[in-house]
């Protein structure tokens, strides 16, 4: 790469993120498959749970509707889905098709490409947010605990499932990648403390599923969206938080170590 193409611009670096960032949500949003695994599973979820009045969200002595209780969980569901599985799978065909081969020849440097995909799947991630929201709205959902430290929980674990995914598409070959992201996405849908807390699942798998990126993140959400004592919030989600930074820091290792253009 030439020394042209590496010293631009702070400015025209921006820019060209940006735009890769948009060009990347544009592709994702006109992926069919896509769409159906970020937006239509999620909200089926949400008002399946939200009517589905035996299944337990951990409500017993909870005054607030149903609907605040299961949206927590659908969200990490739809962040599970886009941040993790979305994305290893579109960066493992993107490799075996030669896209990132070609990326590589543009102005664009590997760190400009990770954070223009990192970009877009924070917008698809908050325009989940923003949809779920306004269905659960719909059903009855109003806003409880701390938006603020809710969007950086989001935010957060957005990264860190991120960094997993690129992760699992640089150890595995494109239909490997496939499978297992698939594969992880419906056992933690199940038994990973998205959809249902981990608190409702037996014992020695609720440890197991709170140490993972999705019980975390469900927990941390569970808790900034429905819990009204803020004085006793931060305590309460400092484990799951850390957590959810031990594994974007180990993602981020191995996808440096394995990335690859080809």
């Amino acid at each position: 790469m030439s020394a042209a193409m590496t010293d631009l611009p702070a400015v025209s670096r921006r820019r060209l993120i940006w735009q890769q960032s948009l060009f990347d949500l544009r592709l994702t949003l006109a992926n069919g498959e896509q769409l159906l695994l970020t937006v239509i599973i999620p909200l089926a979820i949400l008002i399946g749970l939200t009517f589905a009045t035996g299944i337990d969200l951990g409500d017993s002595g909870s005054s607030l509707p149903r609907v605040s209780l299961a949206l927590p969980g659908v969200l990490t569901v739809a962040m599970l889905s886009s941040a993790f599985a979305s994305l290893a799978i579109a960066t493992g065909f993107d490799r075996r098709s030669g896209s990132l081969l070609l990326l590589a020849t543009t102005p664009l440097t590997r760190n400009d490409i990770v954070w223009a995909r990192a970009l877009a799947t924070l917008a698809l991630v908050l325009g989940q947010v923003v949809a779920l929201s306004v269905v659960a709205a719909v059903l009855g959902w109003r806003p409880a605990g701390s938006g603020l430290i809710s969007l950086g929980v989001i935010i957060l674990g957005t990264f860190s499932l991120a960094a997993c995914a690129v992760a699992l598409a640089g150890l595995l070959r494109a239909e490997a990648t496939l499978a297992v992201a698939n594969g992880v996405f419906l056992v933690l849908l199940v038994a990973g403390g998205t959809a249902l807390p981990a608190t409702a699942l037996p014992a020695p798998l609720a440890v197991i599923a709170q140490a993972l990126p999705s019980g975390a993140l469900g927990e941390a959400l569970r808790l900034t969206m429905t819990d009204t004592h803020s004085t006793a919030l931060w305590p309460a989600i400092a484990v799951p938080v850390v957590i959810l930074v031990v594994w974007l820091l180990l993602g981020g290792f191995i996808a440096r170590k394995t990335f690859r253009w080809s």
